[in-house]
């Protein structure tokens, strides 16, 4: 029996699903939706903690307490391991802007980590970045086969698509089966 694990980028899926009215979604079906007939090792979902500047803002403090439910209900899914990284804010002429670090980094180390100690035979990912292309051309070469899972809009770079042995279009008959 082949195993699989699914890596979500989860900035890039909040702005697929945002293509689709922002629905309500089931992390655990979309893995189960993936399957093939296969196990899954587990699901790694990448993101970051909203910004909340010191003091916080009612607002800020409402996206934390939402963000805080959120993680709390992902980690409770059975084999499913949240990896966050963190927001940094830079000050540009015009206004400020939010940057994730570390998110990447850390999809990354476990795609090449699971890859080449033969955990999986295959990798679901969601991403839309070409920063992944490396890892997933190493992933690659150690067996590994590579599917994306991807939308249109927005589109994911190019060179991702080339890297990968599957592409598949995230489109609206996967989103009513995931839907919640």
């Amino acid at each position: 029996m082949f195993r699989y694990a699914v890596f979500i980028d989860g900035g890039y899926f909040k702005k697929v699903l945002r293509e689709f009215g922002t629905p309500r979604i089931s992390y655990l079906k979309f893995s189960q939706v993936v399957a093939h007939g296969e196990e899954r090792l587990r699901t790694y979902y990448y993101d970051c903690p909203p910004f909340v500047s010191d003091p916080a803002s009612p607002g800020e403090r409402d996206r934390q307490s939402n963000f805080d439910r959120f993680r709390v209900a992902l980690e409770r899914e059975p084999r499913f391991q949240l990896r966050l990284g963190r927001l940094a804010k830079r000050t540009t002429p015009q206004g400020a802007k939010f940057e994730q670090k570390k998110v990447d980094i850390l999809l990354t180390c476990d795609l090449l980590r699971l890859s080449l100690e033969k955990q999986i035979a295959r990798a679901v990912i969601v991403a839309g970045d070409s920063d992944f292309v490396p890892a997933i051309a190493i992933a690659r070469d150690a067996g590994v086969i590579v599917q994306l899972y991807y939308y249109k809009c927005p589109k994911p770079h190019d060179e991702l698509l080339d890297a990968c042995d599957e592409r598949l279009l995230i489109e609206q008959d996967l989103i009513d089966q995931i839907a919640i």
